[in-house]
C-alpha cells in the first residue's frame, strides 16, 4: 500500500468506503461480514475509513466504533464521517445547517465511533444554496475551534460547488464522483485544489459496480439496492448510481475501456487509472465482501497506465462517454 498526504498525515492513497456497511440501499451486510471487510482492509494497509451519519442511520458508524475497539494495527486508522442529511426526529433542511443541530449530529457521529476527536467530518451534498450563503463553514470553523474535529471538507456532486467550496478558508478535503465514467473534473478544479493543499477523496470510482466489468444486460439488484431503486435518479442524484450514465449504456461503454486496457482485473485497472492522477489523495472503493478489498487494495501496486492509454481512454470519453451523463455533474 502507497500513502499520500492528507493535509501532513500520511493516508492509504485507497481507502474503505462504507456506506455498503449501513445495510441499505446496498442489500444487508451482518456485523460479521462488516468486520471481515474493515479486517481485511487493515491487513492490506489501508488507513482511512469513510463512512456517514446516515449510511442505516448510524449502523455504519456503529459497526466501525465496535471495529475500532477490538483491532491490532500498527499503524494510526483515520475515520471520516458526513453530516447534513439526516431527517430523523425533526431533523431536515434548512435546520440541519444550523450551529446547534450540525454540533449535536457531530457529538452523535462521536458516540457511534467511540472517539473523542473526528479525523475528520464533511458536508454530506447539501444544497448549492447553503454553499454559497457560506454561514456553514463558519459553523465548521468553531466546531474544528471546539476541538471535536481535525479537519472538515464537502462532499460535493458538481463542479461548480467544488469550485465554491475551495475559496473557504480551512478547507481540508473535497469528496467528489471522479472515474472513467467522470474523467473532466481533473480540468476543472484538480490544479487548484493541488494548490491550496484540499484534499481530493474520490467516491463512486468503480461507477456502482459497473466499472468492474462483471455485469452485463441480465444483470438485476435486490429491491433495496439503490442500484435499482435508483438506475434512473428517482430517489437521490442519479449520478451517485452507475455514474449517471443509464445502465445497458453503461456495459456497453465498459466493453470499449476493456479494449483499451492492458490485461489485469478491470476493477484494479479503474482505481489505477484514478490512482495516477497525483493531485488524487484516496479513493475510497466501497465493499460487500472480504475479496472485494483484497481485490482494491491491489490497485496500490500497479504500475502506472502508459500516457497512449490515458490518451485513448479520454478520448473515448470525449466522443462517446461524457454526452451520455445524465444528472448534476
Amino acid at each position: 500500500m502507497n500513502y499520500r498526504s492528507f493535509k501532513g498525515t500520511s493516508v492509504s492513497e485507497v481507502g474503505l468506503g462504507t456506506w455498503q456497511l449501513g445495510s441499505s440501499e446496498w442489500g444487508d451486510v451482518s456485523e460479521e461480514e462488516a468486520f471481515a471487510i474493515l479486517q481485511a482492509y487493515v491487513d492490506n494497509g489501508g488507513n482511512f475509513i469513510d463512512t456517514a451519519d446516515i449510511y442505516g442511520m448510524g449502523v455504519s458508524e456503529r459497526k466501525i466504533g465496535k471495529f475500532l475497539k477490538q483491532v491490532e494495527s500498527d499503524r494510526d486508522i483515520y475515520v471520516a464521517t458526513k453530516l447534513g442529511r439526516r431527517e430523523d426526529d425533526g431533523y431536515g433542511w434548512p435546520q440541519n445547517f444550523t450551529y446547534d443541530v450540525m454540533r449535536e449530529h457531530v457529538e452523535s457521529s462521536l458516540e457511534n465511533l467511540g472517539l473523542d476527536q473526528l479525523f475528520l467530518d464533511q458536508f454530506h451534498c447539501i444544497p448549492t444554496e447553503q454553499l454559497k450563503k457560506g454561514d456553514v463553514f463558519d459553523h465548521f470553523r468553531k466546531i474544528q475551534d471546539e476541538g471535536l474535529i481535525r479537519h472538515w471538507g464537502v462532499s460535493v456532486e458538481t463542479a461548480e460547488e467544488a469550485r465554491i467550496c475551495l475559496e473557504q478558508e480551512g478547507l481540508g478535503s473535497l469528496q467528489i464522483i471522479f472515474n472513467l465514467f467522470r474523467q473532466h473534473l481533473a480540468d476543472d478544479f484538480f490544479e487548484q485544489a493541488a494548490e491550496k493543499d484540499v484534499a481530493l477523496i474520490v467516491r463512486v470510482p468503480l461507477a456502482s459496480g459497473l466499472l468492474t466489468g462483471k455485469f452485463d444486460e441480465d444483470t438485476t439488484f435486490s429491491e433495496d439496492d439503490h442500484r435499482n431503486f435508483n438506475a434512473d435518479g428517482e430517489a437521490f442524484n442519479v449520478g451517485e448510481t452507475f455514474s449517471g450514465i443509464e445502465f445497458n449504456k453503461g456495459v456497453e461503454l465498459v466493453e470499449k475501456i476493456k479494449q483499451i486496457m492492458p490485461e489485469g482485473e478491470m476493477p484494479q485497472l479503474a482505481l489505477r487509472w484514478i490512482l495516477d492522477h497525483p493531485q488524487v489523495t484516496t479513493v475510497i472503493p466501497g465493499a460487500t465482501r472480504k475479496v472485494h478489498v483484497e481485490s482494491n487494495t491491489g490497485a496500490s501496486s500497479l504500475d502506472p497506465l502508459s500516457g497512449d492509454i490515458h490518451r485513448r481512454l479520454r478520448a473515448l470519453y470525449d466522443s462517446e462517454i461524457r454526452p451520455n451523463i445524465r444528472g448534476r455533474y
